[in-house]
C-alpha cells in the first residue's frame, strides 16, 4: 500500500468512527501530502474574505466563502462557485479556521456528488489556555505552506 492509500484509509476510518457521511477527515499534513501527490486533490478554503486577507492564505487553494463577512451569512452562491472551479472528478479537501464550516461545506459537496474530505484542526487550530489560536494544531502550526497578504 502506498502513502496516498494509507492516508485515504486513515481518513476514511476516522470519518466512519465519527459517523460522518463524507469520504474522510484529514490531518493538515495528510491533506498537504495529498495535494502534492494527487493532481485531482484540491483544497477548498471556505473561510471568509477577511480571514484570507488578514490571517493568511494557502497557496494554490480554491477560496470560496461558506459564510460571508461581515455578518457570517451563508453564501447563497457557494455551490455554483464550487461547480465552476472544481470538476466533479476532483477530490475536495475542505478547510476553514478550525473545522466547523469546512464540515458543513464537505456535507454539501458530498450531497452534490463530490468526493469530499474535511481537514481537521483547520487553518488556525483550536484555542490554547489563553484563548489564542495558531499554537494547538492547524495548518499554520504544522508549518505547512501559507502566505500573508
Amino acid at each position: 500500500m502506498n502513502n496516498i492509500d494509507q492516508i485515504l484509509q486513515s481518513a476514511r476510518r476516522r470519518a466512519e468512527e465519527q459517523g460522518l457521511p463524507y469520504r474522510g477527515t484529514l490531518l493538515p499534513a495528510e491533506a498537504y501530502a495529498l495535494t502534492t501527490q494527487m493532481p485531482q486533490a484540491k483544497i477548498i478554503d471556505v473561510r471568509s474574505r477577511a480571514e484570507f486577507d488578514f490571517v493568511g492564505r494557502i497557496p494554490g487553494s480554491i477560496e470560496i466563502e461558506w459564510k460571508t463577512y461581515p455578518g457570517m451569512q451563508p453564501n447563497p452562491d457557494f455551490m455554483r462557485q464550487l461547480t465552476e472551479q472544481a470538476p466533479k472528478d476532483s477530490v475536495l479537501l475542505f478547510i476553514c479556521r478550525s473545522g466547523g464550516r469546512s464540515h458543513e461545506a464537505a456535507l454539501a459537496a458530498k450531497a452534490a456528488g463530490y468526493q469530499a474530505y474535511n481537514i481537521l484542526e483547520g487553518f488556525e487550530g483550536d484555542r490554547d489556555a489563553s484563548g489564542h489560536r495558531n499554537t494547538i494544531g492547524g495548518w499554520r502550526a504544522a508549518g505547512l505552506p501559507w502566505v500573508q497578504s
